[in-house]
This record gives C-alpha cells, structure tokens and sequence, in this order.
C-alpha cells in the first residue's frame, strides 16, 4: 500500500512539473517572438537554447509514461 501511494505521488508530482515546463514553454516562446521583433540576436540564442532543454525535459518525461 505504500508503495501505491509512493507511486502515485510521483506521478503527480511528474505532472506538476510538466505544466510547470509547458508554462514555462510558452513564456520562452513568446520571448524569442519579442526578440526577433527587436532583432536581438543574443536573446534569440538564448531562448533557443532554453526550448531545447525544456524540450528535453519533456521528452525525458514521456519516456518513462
């Protein structure tokens, strides 16, 4: 039983985490949208580079659903 409930903890931490992310997705994504209005090509580099990580952190997610 303890383990049920240690599991099923997980998975809702796991999901909080994701819709964390997702946010934070959007957040990023309409940054980049703001720099490359400005042409701010420091910042187009930076919020790429944060999509690819938050992209991997939710393909890392999936792999283990």
């Amino acid at each position: 039983m303890k383990q049920m409930i240690k599991i099923i903890r997980k998975v809702d931490i796991e999901k909080q985490y994701e819709r964390a992310l997702r946010l934070e997705l959007d957040y990023e994504l309409a940054s980049l949208y703001s720099a490359m209005q400005e042409n701010d090509t420091k910042e187009m580099e930076r919020c790429k580079k944060r999509l690819k990580e938050i992209q991997d952190e939710l393909n890392g997610l999936h792999a283990y659903a």
